[in-house]
């Protein structure tokens, strides 16, 4: 009989991957959280770029040639 025996370190292993997993409790749905709100703010920003005249006008004059040269 060998005087290491593996159970020590599997239960080791196994309190160690209950605390790491206690310590992120929650965690998830916060990042969730955080990225709704940042692609809520890069489209209400996109919505506004979009929106401006300078870019409108450029859309404008794009499909104006286009449909010009057919």
């Amino acid at each position: 009989m060998s005087v290491c025996s593996p159970r020590p370190a599997a239960a080791g292993r196994a309190l160690l991957t209950r605390l790491r997993s206690g310590l992120d409790a929650g965690m998830s749905t916060a990042e969730y959280a955080v990225g709704t709100v940042a692609a809520c703010g890069f489209a209400a920003l996109l919505w506004t770029v979009l929106h401006s005249d300078a870019v409108t006008h450029a859309l404008s004059g794009l499909i104006t040639r286009a449909l010009g040269m057919l």
